[in-house]
């Protein structure tokens, strides 16, 4: 116990402590000049509890399509995920994928009016050539 005092004392208090009996009743703990302060990490808690599910937010949001979009995925509504799906969907339905190359899509009138009239897109530009559609 001595042992323990004294090296807490010497390493956190500006004081120093001797090993006699007597000092432990003059001991008074003051608070450290020179110590960092410790955050720790503590659980936040929300303001209200959750409920239920959350709202779709961003991509995930239902958004309204153009008419040439709505052709091709079938619904007035679609989140932005969902629609990329569908035309997947509707590329691999229609064997529209160049078989020499399938990175490399052949596009039917209906993907024409999505593609900004394009006869071939590459996969990766199928997500910015869709963005015009969604209102």
């Amino acid at each position: 116990m001595a042992a323990s005092s004294a090296f807490l004392s010497t390493f956190i208090s500006p004081q120093t402590v001797s090993f006699s009996p007597k000092s432990f009743s003059s001991l008074s703990l003051l608070p450290p000049t020179n110590v960092r302060t410790v955050r720790t990490v503590t659980l936040a808690t929300g303001s209200q509890p959750a409920t239920g599910p959350r709202t779709p937010r961003g991509i995930m949001k239902p958004r309204r399509v153009t008419p040439e979009m709505q052709d091709v995925v079938g619904v007035p509504e679609i989140p932005r995920t969902q629609a990329l799906k569908q035309i997947w969907a509707y590329i691999k339905e229609h064997n529209l994928q160049d078989p020499e190359n399938k990175k490399i899509i052949n596009c039917d009138e209906k993907l024409k009016k999505i593609f900004g009239g394009k006869d071939r897109i590459g996969f990766l530009e199928i997500a910015g050539l869709i963005s015009p559609h969604f209102l």
